[in-house]
């Protein structure tokens, strides 16, 4: 499938703000469609060393293999769709493909077969054309845990800041340091399990 550069700005929100922003733009339950993130690493989280991650989305029967890495003020996506088959052989076996994706994790000096299964985060998601981006208005559960997000996806960095920014003053809801969707879930993961050793 290829490459692209992801610019997107996040906020988390409490649920009543959740609420105000679907109202605001006319978001019933309709309009929110689901997807399923199942996230890989090395046992010793080296993808996330290396500020990467990757995943497999599953929505609307699809399945995509996406590795992001930093680049520049984005996210360097590289994506390879799946069959049914390859997807629940990595899931439930560990055992991903060959490809495109492959090659981008062995230059981050990675070993593609030391990535393992490490868990599921679903969102339903609504997305509506806002100024020239895309705003994603997101409502996540995994492990113990569910959050709400806003995510703004521009095509230029100082653009997209300063119009993400304006809309939540518009909103009135504060700017929060809003760690991306994997690694919200990684902490969560770790917390548990440093509960689960004590």
């Amino acid at each position: 499938m290829g490459q692209n550069i992801e610019i997107e700005f996040k906020n988390l929100l409490y649920k009543e703000e959740f609420n105000k922003i679907a109202g605001k733009f006319s978001l019933g339950q309709s309009d929110f469609k689901h997807q399923v993130n199942h996230y890989f690493d090395t046992d010793s989280f080296d993808l996330k060393k290396a500020g990467s991650a990757l995943r497999i989305r599953e929505k609307g029967g699809s399945y995509i293999l996406t590795l992001k890495q930093p680049y520049g003020d984005g996210l360097l996506e590289t994506d390879q769709r799946l069959t049914l088959e390859e997807a629940t052989d990595a899931i439930q076996g560990g055992c991903l493909p060959a490809g495109e994706v492959k090659h981008e994790v062995e230059k981050l000096g990675i070993q593609f077969n030391g990535l393992a299964y490490f868990g599921t985060l679903e969102t339903s998601r609504a997305e509506v054309e806002y100024q020239g981006g895309l705003l994603v208005l997101d409502h996540s559960r995994y492990l113990d845990t569910e959050d709400y997000e806003l995510e703004f996806e521009a095509e230029e960095f100082d653009i997209g800041r300063r119009t993400f920014t304006s809309l939540l003053e518009k909103l009135g809801i504060p700017k929060r340091e809003t760690p991306n969707k994997i690694r919200r879930f990684y902490t969560r993961k770790l917390v548990l399990q440093d509960e689960k050793d004590k």
